[in-house]
């Protein structure tokens, strides 16, 4: 019997690796094409197209796995997908990976600048992003390639996942992974999968923004720290541990 499994956030998070990782052990097996992400529960419209087309659709490549695995980032910024997702899998189990909120934006803001929809230098657009969003065009994107800020309040986003998926929600950090890469195993233990299973070490960093990061005016990350703090604390006091970065 298959079992489902949604990898939702957030970007730039390290989801692109983390997805390969849990591609490679041999009872999962990620959807094809992964690029696009299919993103099937932002729409009524596909979700509405019921689990056999879903299968039909991204999983006709699949052979003995066991648990069929989508990467789709943006579902963790659509309250409404995870009700959807509910609908169409059932007790599919869902995979948060996070990391330090001023980090991920600084690689957003260098996506959205190499892809040449964000002009300004980062000061200004973080800056920026402190007062307010910025308008942005939803026929080029599903969501905002200039919330660079929003993205990171990682707890207001959560709460519609642990209602719909109760129990089932794995949230991990990047940086845990980063400074301890056999957490994998832990993840693969709590998805009901080998927690044995070794994957090779990957070749290259993946899916990694070109380019060397601009330094933070210390000012600056200052304001940002304190952007995030209550958000935080909210994410730390919902898991009941503290997040591994430095916190406002």
């Amino acid at each position: 019997m298959t079992r489902h499994l949604l990898v939702i956030g957030g970007q730039r998070c390290g989801t692109t690796g983390l997805a390969e990782l849990l591609d490679a052990h041999p009872e999962i097996t990620m959807a094809r094409p992964a690029r696009p992400e299919p993103k099937v529960f932002l729409s009524p419209d596909l979700a509405g197209r019921g689990l056999g087309w879903y299968e039909a659709t991204y999983f006709a490549h699949a052979t003995t796995e066991t648990l069929l695995g989508e990467k789709s980032t943006s579902y963790i910024e659509d309250a409404a997908a995870a009700e959807r997702a509910a609908k169409v899998l059932g007790a599919a189990e869902i995979v948060v990976q996070l990391r330090d909120p001023v980090r991920r934006a600084v690689s957003n803001w260098r996506f959205s600048h190499h892809h040449g929809v964000e002009e300004r230098p980062l000061a200004q657009a973080l800056a920026e992003s402190l007062v307010g969003p910025r308008d942005w065009d939803p026929e080029r994107s599903s969501v905002s390639p200039f919330a660079y800020l929003e993205r990171g309040r990682y707890a207001d986003y959560l709460e519609p996942w642990f209602a719909a998926f109760p129990g089932q929600v794995h949230v991990r950090f990047l940086e845990e992974h980063l400074t301890d890469p056999t957490t994998i195993r832990e993840l693969y233990a709590a998805l009901g999968v080998d927690a044995g299973y070794a994957p090779p070490a990957p070749e290259r960093p993946v899916n990694q923004s070109p380019g060397a990061a601009p330094a933070l005016d210390p000012e600056l990350e200052r304001r940002l720290r304190g952007y995030f703090a209550d958000s935080d604390t909210r994410l730390s006091e919902r898991l009941g541990r503290v997040v591994p970065w430095p916190s406002g």
